[in-house]
């Protein structure tokens, strides 16, 4: 895990390694530069998609979203489109949380992918869906080396098409910096419960 991280094991088990970061600074990245989105409008993206990926992180976890998030996996795979997930080795709250929550929930193994397997597919996905998650798609671990998180692995969901993070907030993950992902161009929020968005998009898919 602590290899995973690029952290030290006191690092990881006492974390908040970035709290210093000023909130100034998440205004100077997110002010005027964030896009919300809807169940609805997901789903219309989700409409012409060839290719999905899907990104859970410890907020699936809190929000119990695994089951509708994979019902909706399910749903994408019946009308042909090439839906994976993306898993990165720490997300949650040890290695492998996020395996065995989808296990959990009958995501067929085949469909979870380790971040060294689907980081080179970013490019090549339509839409990628991260439900929960927040450092470990910061992309500035891979942009500033005087970052909290420089040199750690994240999952270069940036590249894709077309990104959607669903999370309650803009709150910053366990390193407390901001993430510019979520004011590039090509990023979409859509706010909410985990459950409740994966959900309200399930039903907006069944019904289209």
């Amino acid at each position: 895990m602590c290899e995973s991280m690029n952290r030290s094991l006191a690092n990881v088990l006492f974390g908040g390694f970035g709290e210093e970061a000023a909130t100034e600074e998440m205004e100077d990245i997110y002010e005027g530069n964030i896009t919300e989105t809807s169940p609805e409008e997901l789903e219309m993206l989700l409409d012409t998609a060839d290719r999905v990926v899907i990104v859970p992180g410890y907020g699936m976890a809190v929000a119990q979203a695994q089951h509708a998030v994979a019902e909706l996996a399910d749903m994408l795979d019946a009308e042909g489109v090439d839906v994976e997930f993306g898993i990165h080795p720490v997300a949650g709250r040890m290695p492998g949380h996020m395996n065995v929550l989808l296990a959990e929930a009958d995501v067929p193994y085949e469909q979870m992918r380790e971040l060294e397997e689907i980081n080179p597919t970013f490019s090549q996905t339509d839409v990628v869906i991260v439900t929960g998650a927040n450092d470990v798609v910061n992309p500035r671990a891979n942009e500033d080396d005087s970052s909290p998180i420089a040199g750690m692995p994240v999952l270069n969901v940036g590249e894709a098409g077309t990104v959607v993070v669903n999370k309650r907030s803009l709150s910053p993950g366990f390193s407390g910096i901001p993430n510019p992902l979520f004011a590039q161009d090509n990023a979409y929020m859509l706010f909410g419960d985990g459950k409740e968005m994966m959900q309200a998009v399930v039903n907006e898919y069944k019904e289209s």
